[in-house]
């Protein structure tokens, strides 16, 4: 492969495919939000470090006090609240949202990345069949990996078949009578 830039070839040795991951396999999916999520969680933690050493300071030097030794705990309670809510809350809203999603083929296996707590990639590896879809839709999830709930937008899926073999959909349905008739006499 060759490619011209400003007039100077470049040469590319490289054989493998760009979509291609030698660990995880062939990426499927990849969210768009990600770098929007990662932006506002760094901005809440660093908002919120920032906060709890100014605080002190902010206090000792202004003179703000109270007298009362239960409005001062109020105040620093609410002050609290508010710095480790934020952040808390972010991460539990955004954990499940899957950054890039590999499949294996040969093995029937899917990575999902996701970011941690301290922002860093965490690698989430599950077979086809430990995909569980909630019988409720759910605000942010889209399908269950073993117990761990994961956000995907099903539109932003390049090959539709990836999505329908994750979630299951490519698989023939079985209806069986005898189970059937069993359930209804029970009832």
């Amino acid at each position: 492969q060759v490619t011209s830039f400003q007039g100077v070839a470049i040469r590319s040795l490289c054989t493998s495919n760009p979509h291609e991951h030698p660990e995880h396999g062939r990426l499927v999916y990849k969210g768009n939000l990600a770098k929007a999520v990662l932006g506002v969680r760094f901005f809440s933690y660093s908002t919120s470090i920032f906060n709890l050493f100014m605080m002190p300071y902010i206090m000792l030097k202004t003179g703000i006090g109270f007298e009362s030794l239960f409005i001062q705990a109020a105040f620093y309670g609410l002050i609290g609240f508010f710095t480790f809510v934020t952040p808390v809350t972010l991460h539990v809203l955004t954990k499940g949202y899957v950054i890039r999603l590999y499949y294996k083929d040969e093995m029937d296996t899917y990575t999902a990345i996701t970011y941690n707590a301290i922002l860093a990639e965490k690698a989430t590896v599950f077979h086809q069949k430990d995909v569980k879809i909630p019988d409720i839709t759910k605000m942010f999830t889209t399908f269950y990996a073993k117990t761990k709930s994961m956000l995907v937008n099903p539109t932003l899926f390049p090959n539709p078949q990836d999505y329908n073999h994750l979630m299951g959909y490519d698989k023939s349905f079985y209806f069986n009578l005898e189970e059937e008739k069993e359930t209804d006499e029970r009832k």
